[in-house]
């Protein structure tokens, strides 16, 4: 089983013009069992993203360690894809271009690469565009090929950092919808980063919610709502009363912390 596990996971960054010490995790320990969905929430300051980092590679701890299926993850490896909240596109190419980008580095059989780009520009809904250059895309059409571009590779761990946060409402709500289709269909392990806590309670079967100074998790929920999220709208699990009382129960928590932050608690 290709188990992400963080253990006793810190880091400590320091300012190169006065040599102070800022801790930005502390303490996190958690283990991301092969097809979860987790979800990350909290206020700006809390780690979310430098989490995210560590665990993609871009940056080593400063204690602790993170593995994946038993070996340590030090750098970026192609067993764990990223999607950013604006696609990091080449906006000059086409679609099939993008998409394909991983499998040209990996100098995969050119046959073997339409084909594939096929099946996933297929899977996230954009059949037929392969040859339209990315730039003429929405901003909806251009995350699903970002996230097309990660599914080629076949990744054993799929991490996002804020991949809808650009989106206008109802293309996000698409768009989430398309997340747990892709989720099931795949058996992917997802971990996802949101500011939203809606988008937080929709999309993380698991849900951690962090607080700051340093980050660490503050709560972690199980919750019913993505695997509810496959076969029901998501617009009426938004209505039922269970997620109302999370929600609210989630934005005093951060309320509290953000008050907290700004000296007024």
């Amino acid at each position: 089983m290709a188990n992400l596990i963080c253990d006793d996971l810190c880091m400590t960054f320091t300012n190169p013009q006065t040599g102070g010490k800022v801790e930005a995790l502390k303490d996190i320990n958690f283990t991301l069992k092969k097809g979860e969905l987790l979800a990350v929430l909290g206020p700006s300051g809390c780690g979310k993203t430098t989490l995210l980092n560590m665990i993609a590679g871009f940056i080593n701890p400063t204690g602790g360690y993170i593995s994946l299926g038993g070996d340590v993850i030090k750098s970026p490896g192609v067993e764990r894809g990223m999607v950013f909240q604006q696609g990091a596109l080449f906006e000059w190419l086409t679609v099939a271009k993008n998409v394909d980008f991983g499998l040209r580095m990996k100098n995969t059989d050119k046959q073997e690469s339409a084909e594939l780009v096929e099946k996933w520009l297929d899977i996230v809904g954009l059949q037929g565009f392969g040859d339209t250059p990315t730039y003429q895309l929405s901003g909806g059409m251009q995350q699903r090929v970002a996230l097309a571009r990660c599914l080629v590779n076949n990744p054993d761990v799929i991490l996002m950092d804020e991949p809808l946060g650009a989106l206008d409402a109802l293309t996000r709500e698409k768009m989430q919808s398309l997340v747990l289709d892709l989720w099931k269909e795949t058996g992917k392990t997802i971990m996802i980063i949101t500011h939203s806590v809606e988008e937080a309670l929709l999309l993380g079967e698991r849900l951690f919610v962090m607080a700051p100074r340093p980050g660490r998790i503050h709560k972690e929920y199980n919750l019913p709502f993505a695997e509810r999220g496959l076969t029901e709208s998501l617009r009426e699990i938004k209505q039922d009363s269970q997620f109302a009382d999370v929600r609210e129960e989630i934005l005093t928590m951060i309320w509290n912390m953000e008050e907290e932050i700004m000296g007024r608690a």
